[in-house]
């Protein structure tokens, strides 16, 4: 079989379920990489890239609670830095067990990735993305009086919280490092939660507020290093139209016009679904000849023996 150079976005429910402790996170991560494995003992090249959201928001409230004038809490771009290390660190270690289980001699390496945004980007003008912690109405108010440019929304009856930009990513400033990496065949974990965001002034490169789609991202990171295939791992083995109804489709093959009819039709839910169609297409329209498959991480046997989940073409 040929070698494919392969980018996995992996979903959050790859690392965190219920338990966040340290130690439940490390087991579901190895959990998770066992099946990875598969791809390289094929002789396929991983390019991983994960979510983030739920250790941000654990990480954000630690933040908060410890705020002081000595300990004073962490803006959000060092915050999702600090998410990228610990769960590269996780998922490094986990490799190195389950490679030397399979006699497998590779080397591999978390980078911490810088993302990079369009200060013009017109979701900055209109935050949606909410983070951290749940507020009371009055304790919002506050918040809002310290840090008077956050932004807070009451959040469907649980509380309130403040709501950041999610911008588009343009490039990936690591994508050169990432390439050497995967050309010297060294399994690369990068791009984090949609990578720390950051604006290009010159030489410059300065951290936003904002929260980049980690779909999004990762369709820009295999882009960059010309992947043959983008598979985005998620909590349902196919993608479907008529979600939950009686008359509810599963999609195996599909062309990109049929996804995009079926954006217009509001068939995929806005914080979950859509950003994957829409990275999927993305990858597609910019690598005509290759394909993005939408699958869950327990269908990961079945895809590699014959491609199942949605898989999408031009």
């Amino acid at each position: 079989m040929t070698k494919r150079k392969i980018v996995v976005a992996l979903g959050g429910n790859a690392i965190l379920s219920t338990d966040a402790s340290a130690s439940a996170q490390i087991k579901a991560v190895k959990e998770t990489v066992k099946q990875l494995v598969a791809f390289v003992k094929q002789g396929d090249q991983l390019i991983i890239s994960h979510g983030n959201g739920p250790q941000v928001g654990n990480l954000l409230i630690q933040q908060a609670a410890s705020d002081s004038e000595k300990t004073p809490a962490m803006p959000l771009d060092t915050v999702g830095a600090m998410s990228q290390g610990e769960i590269g660190y996780w998922m490094q270690n986990a490799f190195n067990q389950v490679l030397a289980e399979e006699g497998l001699a590779l080397d591999v390496a978390t980078i911490v990735t810088q993302t990079i945004v369009d200060a013009k980007d017109e979701a900055f003008q209109t935050p949606t993305k909410p983070i951290g912690p749940f507020y009371t109405e009055a304790e919002a108010k506050k918040q809002q009086r310290l840090n008077p440019e956050a932004h807070f929304v009451e959040d469907a009856g649980r509380g309130w919280r403040r709501v950041v930009p999610s911008p588009r990513p343009i490039g990936i400033q690591e994508a050169p490092v990432i390439q050497k990496l995967v050309e010297s065949n060294v399994i690369t974990i990068s791009a984090g939660g949609g990578g720390v965001p950051v604006v290009k002034e010159g030489n410059t490169l300065s951290g936003v507020e904002a929260v980049i789609d980690k779909d999004f991202a990762s369709e820009k990171l295999a882009e960059l290093v010309g992947a043959d295939l983008f598979i985005i791992l998620t909590a349902v083995d196919n993608v479907y139209i008529n979600f939950n109804k009686p008359d509810q489709k599963k999609l195996t093959n599909v062309a990109v016009a049929e996804l995009e009819d079926y954006i217009k039709d509001d068939q995929f839910a806005k914080g979950s679904m859509l950003p994957k169609i829409q990275a999927a297409i993305e990858y597609v329209n910019n690598r005509p000849d290759s394909k993005a498959i939408i699958t869950s991480l327990d269908n990961v046997k079945n895809l590699l023996a014959h491609d199942a989940g949605t898989i999408i073409t031009k």
